[in-house]
């Protein structure tokens, strides 16, 4: 059986409700069309039969095409999963630098990798997650083109707004609905049909609270969270409900979280990790690292067996600046060190 024609025979044979349970934003598609009061305990055919012909007439609709629109939304739902699911690989061909000279790089990166991206400020990180997020092809001042499973995309799969495959955690979180965090997470479980949606927006909830450094409730408003704990918020929402397979990070030292933890999380649900940094252990820990320069790619390097050995002595140099940094904000004295690498 076709997707289409499975799609088609749920809509023709199960309640509402049911179709609510499997695809919980088709209550919105209904709420869009004034048609929220419809009886959850009929199937759509006959749910529709028992309002008035003006309420669809309003939307120059009937019956017949307001079902129509229906499948093809469920559809549109049912591709997007599957191609989000099927990304395995995406690839940076590189452009030109900021004095046109070409990059001369192809980098191909794989599901649970992460890749760091570095260089001084203004050399142009930013810039190349820019190209990344929109997919990039040959289109930007950079003429970097971004491939998925090897293949170039098309603008309608690049700007599918449902259809995200790439999620970005900026440097600043500006939360605009004054929602608490409960009903944050709510509408993002059920705007991305997940299942057992209750369970994940526990999860994310207690992720959050373990990333960040001071924690928040539930009913505390998203507008009312500071940097920290609004990236700290975020990073969980990706980890567990954003099925975008490639995510972007800029500067995740600067959020006052558990930096190597969000990274751990994140790689686990097997997404693609670039993460633009200015931290040695972030940095290193990476499986690659971007060299930009001049606003262009200037070299890639995998992480060395020498490097990844240094690792330890730069993380026990990271943990007592750590333990500074607390001594700091509880208001404590910082006393003399002790440093042995």
């Amino acid at each position: 059986m076709t997707q289409n024609a499975r799609i088609r025979e749920s809509v023709t044979t199960k309640t509402i409700a049911e179709i609510i349970s499997d695809y919980p934003i088709v209550q919105d598609f209904f709420s869009n069309y004034n048609l929220q009061d419809l009886q959850k305990n009929l199937t759509v055919a006959c749910a529709l039969e028992k309002i008035l012909p003006e309420q669809l007439n309003e939307f120059g609709l009937d019956v017949f095409s307001l079902t129509e629109e229906l499948i093809k939304f469920m559809a549109t739902l049912e591709n997007n999963r599957e191609e989000r699911e099927r990304v395995r690989t995406i690839t940076i061909i590189g452009g030109r630098n900021k004095q046109g000279e070409p990059e001369n790089v192809t980098l191909t990166m794989t599901v649970g990798e992460v890749i760091s991206i570095v260089g001084p400020t203004g050399s142009g990180k930013s810039r190349l997650l820019g190209d990344i997020e929109c997919l990039a092809q040959c289109d930007t001042p950079t003429r970097r083109q971004i491939l998925i499973n090897d293949h170039s995309l098309s603008d309608e799969e690049r700007f599918d707004i449902g259809n995200k495959m790439v999620a970005q955690l900026s440097q600043n979180m500006n939360f605009v609905m004054d929602l608490n965090v409960a009903d944050f997470l709510a509408m993002h479980a059920k705007s991305r049909l997940c299942e057992n949606a209750e369970q994940v927006i526990n999860q994310c909830f207690t992720c959050a609270n373990d990333l960040a450094g001071e924690k928040f409730t539930m009913d505390t408003k998203v507008t009312q969270l500071s940097g920290g704990q609004s990236r700290a918020l975020m990073i969980a929402d990706t980890v567990y409900m954003c099925p975008s397979p490639v995510v972007l990070i800029d500067e995740i030292e600067n959020a006052g979280v558990d930096r190597k933890q969000a990274i751990s999380l994140l790689t686990e649900n097997e997404k693609i990790v670039l993460i633009s940094t200015h931290d040695p252990l972030l940095a290193l820990s990476a499986d690659k690292r971007i060299i930009i320069k001049n606003g262009g790619i200037h070299k890639v390097l995998e992480t060395s067996d020498e490097e990844i050995k240094s690792l330890n002595d730069i993380e026990k140099l990271d943990a007592i600046m750590q333990e500074i940094r607390q001594q700091l904000r509880y208001g404590e004295r910082v006393h003399p060190l002790k440093v042995v690498l």
